[in-house]
């Protein structure tokens, strides 16, 4: 009956068919910013591959699928034996395959390798955020095997790879692999020094077993974690000290590793996040010194906190191109959405948001590939700051970008009502907001040439706008005065993840979109919500840029 009452108009139609990459005004540009000449011309050429992939009809349905229907945990076979498997749908393994073979799992050693790695990890991920969790732990997993350089031989040609094998083998057996970690227990959570988790040193040197559980272990069908447990001896050393747990021995015989359950997540429900149980036989080889474990961890941990800045800004640009499609096809109240002023000021808004988040992310990828001095103090600061400030700016920016499109978008089958679950959990995962901030505050009261190397960063554009030049005049004398700073500390570390952001679009970025930016984050004009910049600044061609 209902072809016979209307016809269907007004609607706009499926954002298919386009290259994620290309269509991006702000990731193609800082990539060629940051990417050495001689090899531009190869990493657009591979981007904008994975562009084509990401934006066509078939990866899309994948991100539907995957999450559509959800891993499932099997503790035991039909015969009653203890397997702890977890089963995942086609479309999860085809995303991995995907992403692991755009060499979204390679990055350390390669020339621009960071920085393409970023790239190609904010355009997959807008196709389905949840499996960059094993994508983005096994690229972390790579410094940190690195202090047990028999161990890295073994693992990092494997964690590498551009190929995909789920299978549970031995690594020796498999071509490729993946790593994921388990960190955090019940009574501790981002307090990893409260875990209790044990080990005791087998004959073999490097060789223990563990006893104790993890509350969350992510991608528990990896090949192998990084594990943090307590180690003691006689004399009293020993202590807090990080493992690498393999799923499968040597041997080809299951390692002891219990899952107990999968947890039921607001969002991220393609993947598994698993609470874990070792059970005394649970063989480990340590990674680093005992007692070290957190020192041994801790630039795996800045990866993916740079991974949650690069995540977030994916789901960000993902948000606000549905929303510049949406309102450039659909007319109300006379014309275009896209033409009406209210409108178009919050779509100028986000947008400046999201490229923000885009530039940050790019500028840190491409410090981790430069591998100076200055360029890690540099890290030391802008990374925890940077995932404070972006990974908080995505939820209401994708709630606002769902709210564009009306009813439209609260309905599943839009796409967006996954983005707003999935926008949280970057902000969480690695520490959240506070512990970022407390990162800070620690790096600024210990290490002097870190806070050099970032006002050095900023410094770079003093001069560019008067509104930035004031930000940072402001920021300084903040600086100046750390007493008492805790209890002030969110509000110092967002005032220092804007200056930085401010001070990369006044370099970078078209005049309409560093003035957008300086007038309304750093110049003090702006609302509490989307939509409320100055009506005098260009918002007709910030809106333009972002546009498919």
């Amino acid at each position: 009956m209902a072809a016979t009452t209307h016809t269907v108009t007004n609607q706009p139609p499926p954002l298919v068919g386009h290259d994620v990459f290309t269509a991006d005004r702000a990731l193609a540009e800082g990539v060629a910013r940051h990417a050495a000449p001689e090899r531009l011309a190869e990493i657009r050429a591979e981007l904008s591959e994975l562009g084509r992939a990401a934006g066509s009809a078939e990866a899309q349905e994948w991100g539907v699928q995957a999450n559509e229907h959800p891993p499932v945990l099997r503790t035991h076979d039909r015969y009653g034996h203890r397997i702890d498997e977890v089963e995942f749908h086609p479309a999860w393994h085809r995303l991995l395959a995907r992403g692991t073979a755009a060499g979204l799992t390679d990055a350390w050693g390669r020339p621009d390798g960071h920085l393409r790695r970023a790239a190609g990890f904010l355009i997959w991920t807008q196709v389905e955020a949840g499996h960059g969790c094993p994508l983005s732990m096994t690229h972390a997993a790579v410094p940190a095997l690195r202090a047990e350089p028999e161990l890295a031989a073994e693992w990092e040609p494997r964690l590498a790879s551009r190929s995909y094998d789920p299978r549970l083998l031995p690594a020796a057996d498999k071509p490729s692999a993946l790593f994921g970690m388990a960190m955090t227990e019940k009574q501790g959570g981002s307090d990893v020094r409260a875990n209790t988790t044990r080990a005791e040193p087998l004959a073999a040197e490097g060789e223990y077993v563990l006893t104790g559980h993890k509350w969350f272990c992510s991608a528990p069908m990896s090949d192998g974690f990084l594990v943090l447990a307590r180690t003691a001896r006689a004399d009293g050393g020993g202590g807090l000290t990080c493992f690498m747990v393999p799923r499968v021995l040597p041997d080809g015989t299951r390692n002891a590793f219990a899952i107990q359950r999968l947890k039921d997540k607001l969002g991220n429900r393609s993947n598994a996040s698993s609470e874990v149980e070792f059970d005394g036989t649970t063989w480990a080889r340590r990674v680093g010194e005992e007692g070290r474990g957190v020192a041994t961890i801790i630039e795996m941990v800045a990866a993916t906190r740079l991974d949650c800045v690069t995540g977030s800004a994916a789901l960000m640009r993902q948000a606000v191109t549905q929303a510049v499609h949406h309102a450039a096809h659909r007319s109300a109240f006379g014309g275009p959405l896209i033409d009406k002023p209210l409108m178009r000021n919050v779509l100028a808004d986000l947008a400046l948001e999201s490229e923000a988040a885009t530039a940050l992310a790019l500028r840190l990828a491409a410090a981790y590939d430069a591998g100076g001095e200055s360029d890690r103090q540099f890290l030391r600061l802008a990374v925890p700051a940077a995932k404070y400030w972006v990974t908080k700016r995505c939820p209401p920016l994708a709630a606002e970008a769902l709210e564009c499109l009306g009813g439209n978008g609260y309905v599943e089958e839009s796409g967006m009502p996954r983005l707003l679950r999935e926008a949280p959990l970057n902000s969480i995962w690695e520490g959240s907001g506070n512990v970022q901030a407390l990162d800070v505050l620690r790096a600024l009261q210990r290490e002097p040439a870190a806070i050099n190397a970032f006002l050095t960063e900023i410094g770079r554009a003093r001069g560019g706008d008067h509104r930035l030049d004031a930000a940072i005049k402001d920021l300084l004398t903040e600086l100046a005065d750390l007493d008492g700073i805790e209890a002030r500390a969110r509000r110092l570390v967002e005032r220092m993840a804007l200056v930085l952001q401010g001070s990369l679009l006044v370099r970078f970025a078209p005049p309409e979109v560093a003035d957008a930016f300086c007038a309304s984050r750093l110049g003090g004009d702006w609302g509490g919500a989307f939509g409320t910049l100055p009506h005098t600044l260009d918002l007709a061609a910030v809106v333009e840029r972002a546009r498919q």
